[in-house]
């Protein structure tokens, strides 16, 4: 397998693939749209929204928080989950920013 030649990207385009890397999977997109739903939620709440294992529910979550998508907080025996504003709000301007360059484009192929 080649090297990686990650030192080539600045911080910021690093940040948004590790960001996109932990959305590319459906069961985290469901957790993200299920946390819009509800806006807190505790762990076993996700786990009866989706079709699969506590054990898994808790890898997508694992690795959701670990790109800064979502925070957690425990509370006893339950850990509660709510989507980190400042990362969607990133993602929000960078898909604007996008559409905005694709708008003023004159030509397409």
């Amino acid at each position: 397998m080649g090297a990686s030649k990650i030192e080539h990207f600045s911080d910021e385009q690093i940040e948004l693939a590790k960001i996109a890397k932990a959305l590319a999977h459906p069961a985290r997109v469901a957790i993200l749209e299920h946390l819009l739903k509800v806006n807190e939620c505790i762990c076993g709440e996700i786990v009866s929204e989706l079709p699969l294992a506590q054990p898994t529910v808790s890898q997508h979550l694992k690795e959701m928080k670990n790109a800064g998508i979502i925070k957690g907080t425990i509370e006893g025996n339950s850990v509660c989950y709510c989507l980190n504003e400042n990362i969607i709000e990133k993602l929000h301007l960078y898909f604007k920013e996008i559409s905005t360059k694709l708008a003023e484009r004159i030509t397409c192929c």
